[in-house]
């Protein structure tokens, strides 16, 4: 009984040794063959046989598909940074990532991987498109510490070519509506030797999203990147026609740096030129200085801003406005030149009517003949005296006791507002003489009929005093201190005038003082006539659509 049991346990452990072997046999033999292939085919040898068989009879002169279907290439752009935007130069410069994808089905391989990720090395075995950028001026390939380029093959032959690229390209713009401007700045490229019915350009991700710009990309100082349009041209020449793709970068310029720099100082320099209408207009140099300084300033502010811009033939916006400025800056000089003239032309004629009316007083000449005849007549009288002197002789005791008399009675009579206080009767009463008293009677009265004169006309005073100083001795010796005092009294009446008989009528008040009449409507015109410029100025500019359209939008 015991050894059946033991032959039983023997042969049970047998089969289960059998059993489990089958099973391994049969784990093994149900093990995919792909796993093992791959496992053995991961080693570098495998990919080196790889690429050199797709190498083998490659012909990289020839274009995909070569007399076949059309090639089709595909493009996106990422920017990595967008300017600067250079307006003298009328171009742009930006980084960018250059992606082209095409289909190449002699690249094709059976390999172990989806994609092989393959450096710079390979680009130059393998065709790739002629691609160039229809209006840059200036690219660059990044070849720090290698050449920045990505490529790239999938198994089914599809490859992806990535390139690192500086562009500066062409911006054509517009300047007329500066510096309230914006502009579509274009970056066109395409194939540069196979035409459409070859090969052709499309957009990876569609229109809308092949070009990638981030915000962070933007370096620009003097714009705003406000978006980007793209389009698809077809261009004709006599080598046939091509695709061009194009992608409008749309800019509008910031406005701070030409307030600052431009536009403020313009309009100071206006208000400043007009502060010369408040100043005197007889302060000549200072009015002279404010309109020179002015102009000069302006002058400066005009050349300082066209640096800024290109040599255009058209006048921009900022040209309209510092040319209105400078008109006016310009205008309150010439206003000044015609205040002055004016001023001038005024106090020439009031001087002119000054002398005209000087000219047309009354005035009697002195009548030499009247001076004659008065002469002779005293001549006349100082013979008779001479033949009555020795009948006066007896008398002379009495002559002098009246002569006493009349020095103790007579007071000095002082004239003051003209002759009419002086009369014959006084001085006729005062004389001892009867001949002497006709010869002052007749001087008072040939001094009160002598009509005022101006002050350059002389006074008959010289005949006065000739006709009591030609006598002979014996009226000095008769008159004694009698004759010096008809003399004063001749004196005084010749000399005591009232002025405003003598005097010319008061002169008109001086017209080169005070404000002008120019300078009060210039005050209102200037200041109005500037303010209301400005607003039309920027009402106009500020709600004027300045963006430049694209052309595929046109």
């Amino acid at each position: 009984m015991v050894s059946a049991k033991e032959l039983v346990i023997a042969m049970s452990s047998g089969l289960s040794i059998t059993l489990l072997h089958f099973l391994c046999l049969a784990t093994c033999v149900t093990e995919p063959p792909g796993q093992i292939k791959k496992e053995e085919k991961l080693w570098p040898e495998n990919f080196t046989s790889i690429l050199n068989s797709l190498l083998d009879g490659y012909d990289n002169r020839l274009r995909p598909g070569f007399g076949g279907p059309v090639t089709e290439v595909k493009t996106d752009i990422y920017v990595t940074s967008f300017g600067p935007v250079s307006d003298v130069e009328m171009e742009y410069t930006m980084d960018v990532f250059f992606r082209q994808t095409w289909v190449d089905k002699r690249l094709k391989y059976d390999g172990p991987i989806e994609i092989l990720r393959l450096n710079n090395m390979m680009v130059s075995k393998v065709w790739t498109p002629d691609t160039f950028f229809r209006n840059g001026k200036k690219s660059v390939s990044h070849n720090m510490t290698a050449p920045n380029k990505l490529f790239r093959i999938m198994r089914n032959g599809t490859i992806l070519y990535t390139m690192r690229l500086t562009i500066s390209a062409e911006c054509p713009m517009r300047l007329v509506d500066f510096p309230m401007d914006g502009h579509a700045c274009p970056l066109k490229f395409g194939s540069y030797a196979y035409p459409k019915s070859e090969m052709i350009y499309t957009w990876t991700k569609g229109p809308e999203q092949s070009v990638e710009v981030p915000e962070e990309s933007s370096s620009l100082v003097q714009y705003d990147l406000l978006g980007h349009t793209v389009s698809t041209e077809t261009v004709k020449s006599i080598t046939g026609e091509y695709v061009v793709m194009t992608v409008y970068f749309h800019l509008r310029r910031k406005m701070g740096y030409f307030m600052i720099q431009t536009y403020i100082p313009c309009i100071m320099t206006v208000i400043l030129s007009q502060v010369s209408f408040w100043i005197n207009k007889e302060s000549v140099p200072a009015r002279t200085v404010f309109g020179i300084t002015t102009v000069l300033t302006m002058t400066t502010l005009s050349i300082s801003a066209r640096h800024s811009l290109p040599k255009v033939s058209y006048a921009t916006a900022m040209d309209w406005f510092i040319a209105v400025c400078f008109a006016f800056v310009f205008s309150a000089l010439i206003e000044f030149a015609a205040v002055n003239y004016f001023t001038n032309v005024q106090m020439e004629k009031a001087k002119r009517k000054t002398v005209k009316s000087l000219l047309e007083f009354p005035v009697m000449p002195v009548k030499r003949e009247q001076c004659t005849e008065e002469a002779l007549m005293t001549t006349d009288a100082n013979s008779n005296v001479r033949k009555r002197t020795n009948a006066m002789a007896q008398s002379e005791a009495n002559v002098g006791n009246r002569t006493d008399t009349a020095n103790s009675s007579i007071q000095p009579s002082v004239v003051t507002q003209g002759s009419s206080d002086i009369t014959p009767q006084s001085l006729s009463a005062s004389s001892p003489n009867p001949f002497s008293r006709l010869n002052v009677s007749e001087t008072l009265s040939s001094a009160r009929a002598t009509p005022p004169a101006p002050p350059s006309t002389p006074i008959l005073t010289g005949c006065i005093t000739q006709h009591t100083t030609t006598g002979s001795p014996s009226i000095h010796h008769l008159l004694g201190s009698r004759l010096e005092q008809i003399q004063t009294t001749a004196n005084t009446v010749g000399t005591s005038v009232k002025p405003s008989a003598i005097s010319p009528s008061p002169a008109p008040p001086a017209s080169g003082s005070g404000t002008s009449k120019i300078d009060k409507y210039a005050r209102i015109l200037f200041p109005v006539t500037f303010g209301a410029f400005n607003m039309v100025y920027w009402v106009v500019y500020l709600s004027k659509d300045t963006m430049e359209k694209s052309e595929s939008l046109m």
